[in-house]
């Protein structure tokens, strides 16, 4: 299993590179990007939400990735998943790949032409500094189901994103997105037997996530909070980001909290103020979030939904689909994760950003059941 990365000066266990340092099958390695618009694009046809996904499960012996793209009410997917080799520096998987230019400043994602109408050639170029988040950690019972490492960066894009007939020339000034990679354990591939779990009533009660990467003029804030049902919280971060060029750390904003708005009797979130409380209890700043644009992330890209295409599931030597996702309803914000391209207010400034956003199953501060 040795592969090219092997000639570097870069291990940290004693195996080659292609094997982790645990044998726990959830072991993953992933990408994750996103292209949105600034304020010359939201309300008008160029509107689009783009997610792109490649992730690596090196003990499943698996590699997929997928482009999701909506504009206006057409929105499409294209996945992939082929079987995981020894060279883990090969990013691509079928028609898609991700190339990096210069390590935490700039990389390449590619869709090649396809069956389904969807191509993509574009660069993301850093504007902030990456930024590494808060460890996430977790047990059920004695078994670790959670434990993870991610950093976090706002950037601009150059390219083209073609779907259908219609091309977007994409461009820094305009063209605005996030990124992270994260690697470590959370639930990927096959559903296991639950075993015990079946009895904790508290885990699988409910899931609050709230993550807010926010770009503006000058800065960018990165924000995170996961509870359980009562409140508990299990990770948190806020942080204020300066740029690529700056050599000043981050600047910690102190604990957030959050006050969400809900469309009359559901769960699509139609406003939000994200406050911030210093060690002393006081407020050290507070922000608006609008948003402007829902894109339902569950639906093609492998988060889970589908019980034949999930991350790390084993399809074949190399597979490729595609899909067309019929326009959503309301119900799909009562039980699941949305990705809102999002206005951000701060301190008078207006940024741009995502607002991803899940409330599912019972949470007693907003009284869902």
């Amino acid at each position: 299993m040795l592969s090219p990365l092997d000639d570097y000066p870069i291990h940290q266990i004693s195996e080659p590179m292609r094997h982790v340092g645990t044998s726990d099958r959830n072991f993953y390695d992933r990408y994750y990007f996103n292209i949105h618009g600034t304020g010359e694009v939201h309300g008008t046809d160029d509107e689009l939400f783009c997610v792109i996904g490649v992730g690596q499960y090196p003990n499943l012996g698996v590699a997929d990735a997928f482009v999701s793209v909506k504009m206006g009410d057409d929105h499409r997917v294209v996945r992939s998943s082929r079987v995981l080799g020894a060279d883990r520096m090969d990013a691509s998987v079928g028609p898609i790949r991700v190339e990096v230019l210069k390590g935490l400043e700039k990389v390449r994602v590619i869709l090649e032409p396809n069956e389904w109408g969807i191509e993509l050639d574009a660069t993301y170029d850093a504007f902030s500094q990456a930024h590494l988040e808060s460890r996430h950690f977790d047990r059920q019972f004695s078994r670790v189901i959670f434990d993870s490492t991610r950093f976090a960066q706002l950037g601009g894009w150059t390219g083209t994103l073609r779907m259908g007939n219609r091309e977007v020339n994409l461009t820094p000034d305009v063209w605005w997105g996030s990124r992270d990679r994260s690697w470590g354990v959370r639930p990927v591939g096959e559903s296991e037997p639950p075993g015990i779990r079946v009895t904790d009533t508290d885990t699988s009660a409910g899931f609050f996530w709230i993550y807010a990467p926010a770009r503006f003029e000058d800065e960018s804030l990165i924000t995170i909070i996961q509870e359980r049902p009562n409140g508990e919280r299990i990770m948190q971060d806020a942080h204020r980001i300066h740029g690529i060029a700056s050599d000043a750390p981050p600047e910690w904003l102190g604990r957030p909290e959050h006050e969400l708005r809900f469309s009359p009797g559901g769960r699509r979130v139609v406003g939000a103020t994200l406050r911030y409380y210093g060690p002393h209890g006081q407020q050290t700043t507070e922000i608006e979030v609008e948003p402007l644009l829902a894109f339902p992330l569950l639906l093609g890209t492998g988060y889970g939904l589908e019980p034949d295409w999930k991350h790390g599931m084993y399809q074949g030597d190399l597979v490729t689909q595609g899909q067309v996702i019929d326009p959503i309803d309301d119900s799909y914000f009562d039980w699941a994760l949305t990705e809102y391209a999002a206005r951000f207010t701060c301190d008078g400034k207006v940024g741009y950003g995502m607002f991803e956003c899940a409330v599912m199953g019972r949470h007693e501060q907003y009284g869902f059941a």
